[in-house]
């Protein structure tokens, strides 16, 4: 097993914040893993994006040319990257602010309204982790109690915000019964 991700926005929201912890939940259950951050120079409102390998043997080079998924937060990160998704591939995106997907018919597109999600629990920075309980859900490459055990690991004392985090990712989670 293999999985090739690419996840992408603008900076400040968090997308190499969810490649992170995605990362380290893999390495919980012993995956190889291979993470590239990627980012503008300017940091809030510049690009984003971030690439992951996630596998059951070692990993050969880290470039993800053609991901399996796609995560875009952002409209321009669509646009980008769409055309990199390989055939198959599966395209997941906040539709609170995405609002045009280029025409393929040879992949999968998965709306999760994540900003709206966070703003009706109060906590627009959420987003991220809303998305990413979605992603996790879809994609099937760890399990959400390894996902939690690296929210908690990373946070480290910071248990409220750990909570917060977490409560935001299952919200993504529970809410979309991706098959």
């Amino acid at each position: 097993m293999i999985a090739r991700l690419l996840f992408a926005g603008s900076g400040g929201q968090g997308v190499l914040t969810i490649g992170n912890i995605l990362g380290n939940a893999a390495m919980l259950e012993d995956f190889h893993v291979t993470f590239l951050p990627e980012y503008g120079a300017a940091m809030r409102g510049g690009t984003a994006n971030c690439t992951l390998c996630i596998s059951d043997q070692e990993i050969a080079s880290p470039v993800v040319s053609s991901p399996d998924f796609l995560l875009s937060m952002n409209q321009p990160s669509v646009l980008t990257f769409i055309n990199r998704l390989q055939s198959g591939g599966r395209l997941l995106y906040n539709s609170s602010i995405v609002d045009e997907i280029p025409v393929r018919g040879d992949i999968s597109a998965f709306p999760v309204p994540a900003s709206e999600l966070a703003q009706e629990i109060g906590n627009i920075r959420s987003t991220n982790m809303i998305i990413l309980g979605s992603f996790v859900k879809l994609a099937k490459v760890v399990n959400i109690e390894s996902l939690q055990k690296s929210v908690e690991m990373l946070m480290g004392r910071k248990k409220k915000v750990a909570e917060s985090v977490i409560k935001a990712m299952m919200i993504g989670y529970d809410k979309f019964p991706f098959e």
